[in-house]
């Protein structure tokens, strides 16, 4: 279906600590690439992204730094900001769940939920640690998942087999605070979403959407439906997030899953107010006939995504935009295991930054992406694919037809003459791979797409090996600068079709000609495309977009960020 507008979101990032290379693949990147990919072709686009700020971590994590919650969050809000700048993640509006515009849209969705008789009082018991003299989280409380036996699940949902949980139903629950397994349960008022009340309206809205998202974000849904929905608790006994405007809640917050995807709409309103002339939040969010709406998220917050947040919407009555296609992906690990920044295991983004360009990995992750089951990175994986596909394919074929072309014609686009059937098969190739790129990209099928983009990358290494140019142009001058005229104009395609994924490289390819951005998609013919550079044009020779990885530097790599431990 053909909207008018495409508005994207990425799951917001916690800040609790710095996000690592599994946040780039569980949904940032893929939501940036189709962003670009979608502007390209000149679609109207709106890319959301930031920071979620709420809950008891954020409140743990700023006592132990020893400073105030306000400057926790804006100290990791800047650190995350600047991080995802450095990765050329392309927000559009870009900011943190704390802000005054998600506060009002937050109390005015709970508002629309209690007036329409989705919100439910009742008295529950909360785990309570003496040991440490607070009501926990139920995140703060972890222990044995009653399901699927996993030791080391929370009290808000099993990361191992996504089940949402209450801190009652743990085995052997302990706190994550102080390991004190001196966990009691006292009564406490707290309110509650009437989720089982929307339980018809919710599946059948699901099951519309059977073909169109992911088969891991509709299968967990559906299994979730099945199951029965249940009321779920949406206020907490905690001191970081939105106080709850109701009499007798004084003490209470809203719980961090509830103001968090409302982020989503808060961020887009404080990105309008900036300029109220020109942008209107509404326009994006309460225009769902006009709105195709694409969520990036990892595989554990499926059910917030596709069953709660919903819910929270339908529940208010309003005309809000809904999720159109739910781009739920699994899990990059890192060999060894899960990333982890108390094991120091794993490849953190400050420091991939420090490693390497940030193309390198912006190429690697999307071509291993965990689109259906969970991947693992490793620094051989890594070495492998930047020395073969970024620096044999696509910077040899540019270094190597720059050099013949300069010492053959100088730093001057030759004359295009008369093509032969090699050219003829060349551009056959590139009508029939552009076409099934275009279609994967259009279908977020990333680990495809990259396998295209490579193998266009090699109609040029392959065009460069049957013409053979330093032969032709002892003897036939004319039609060597007709091969080298072509070969030429397939930089500037290149960087087209590449700049969603590496826009730093793209840039690059366009600058040795002079060239700048935007990017635009190229559509019609290569015959027609590869005309954009004329008899003539000047060129600069470059240095090599890209470098090698020696095996010392990847033996190094591996010891430091533990790979295998």
């Amino acid at each position: 279906m053909t909207k008018k507008k495409y508005l994207i979101t990425s799951a917001l990032t916690y800040i609790n600590g710095l996000p690592h290379i599994g946040h780039l693949a569980g949904a940032m990147l893929n939501a940036d690439i189709y962003a670009r990919y979608l502007r390209a072709k000149g679609e109207d686009v709106l890319f959301v992204g930031g920071t979620d700020v709420h809950g008891t971590k954020i409140e743990v994590a700023a006592e132990q730094e020893g400073i105030s919650i306000k400057d926790y969050i804006k100290k990791y809000h800047d650190a995350h900001t600047k991080i995802y700048e450095g990765f050329n993640l392309s927000f559009d509006a870009y900011g943190n769940t704390d802000s005054d515009a998600n506060k009002e849209l937050t109390y005015r969705i709970f508002e629309g939920l209690r007036k329409n008789d989705f919100i439910l009082e009742k008295t529950t018991k909360r785990p309570f640690c003496p040991d440490d003299n607070q009501f926990l989280a139920d995140s703060q409380v972890g222990g044995t998942c009653p399901y699927c036996g996993y030791e080391k699940a929370k009290g808000d949902q099993c990361e191992n087999c996504t089940k949402l949980l209450e801190p009652e139903e743990l085995k052997n629950p302990y706190s994550t605070v102080s390991g004190s397994h001196n966990i009691v349960f006292q009564d406490t008022k707290n309110l509650f979403i009437r989720l089982d009340k929307m339980q018809e309206q919710i599946t059948s809205w699901v099951e519309s959407k059977k073909g169109i998202w992911t088969d891991i974000a509709y299968t967990t849904a559906q299994k979730w439906l099945k199951e029965g929905l249940q009321p779920r608790g949406i206020t907490r006994d905690l001191k970081n997030g939105f106080t709850v405007p109701l009499d007798g809640y004084d003490e209470k917050v809203f719980y961090c899953w509830f103001d968090a995807p409302i982020g989503y709409i808060g961020i887009t309103k404080e990105w309008a107010d900036k300029d109220p002339a020109n942008r209107h939040w509404e326009d994006w969010w309460l225009n769902p006939d006009a709105v195709w709406h694409t969520e990036f998220i990892g595989k554990d917050n499926i059910p917030f995504h596709s069953i709660i947040f919903p819910g929270m919407l339908f529940g208010s009555k309003e005309p809000w935009t809904q999720v159109s296609f739910l781009k739920a992906t699994s899990w990059l690990n890192f060999i060894g295991g899960k990333i982890s920044k108390s094991e120091h295991r794993g490849v953190f983004l400050d420091e991939a930054l420090e490693e390497f360009p940030a193309d390198y990995w912006r190429y690697w992750i999307p071509a291993n992406s965990p689109e259906s089951d969970d991947s693992v990175f490793g620094f051989d994986s890594f070495q492998a694919l930047v020395n073969k596909d970024l620096n044999d394919v696509l910077g040899n074929f540019i270094n190597r037809v720059l050099k013949m072309t300069h010492n053959n014609f100088g730093d001057l686009v030759p004359p295009l003459g008369s093509i032969t059937d090699k050219e003829k098969t060349l551009f056959a190739t590139l009508d029939d791979l552009i076409q099934k790129y275009t279609v994967q990209m259009d279908a977020i099928e990333f680990r495809k797409s990259l396998a295209l983009l490579r193998e266009i990358w090699t109609t040029g290494n392959n065009y460069i090996a049957q013409t053979e140019p330093w032969k032709v142009v002892k003897e036939n001058k004319e039609y060597a600068g007709t091969i080298l005229n072509i070969a030429l104009n397939l930089i500037p395609l290149f960087a087209q079709l590449t700049s969603p994924i590496m826009p730093d490289t793209a840039e690059k390819m366009l600058a040795i000609f002079g060239k700048k951005p935007p990017f635009v998609w190229p559509t019609g013919k290569a015959q027609d495309l590869l005309q954009a550079l004329k008899s003539g044009d000047t060129f600069t020779p470059a240095e090599p977009l890209f470098r090698k990885i020696t095996d010392e530097e990847k033996k190094l790599l591996k010891q430091k960020h533990h790979e295998g431990v």
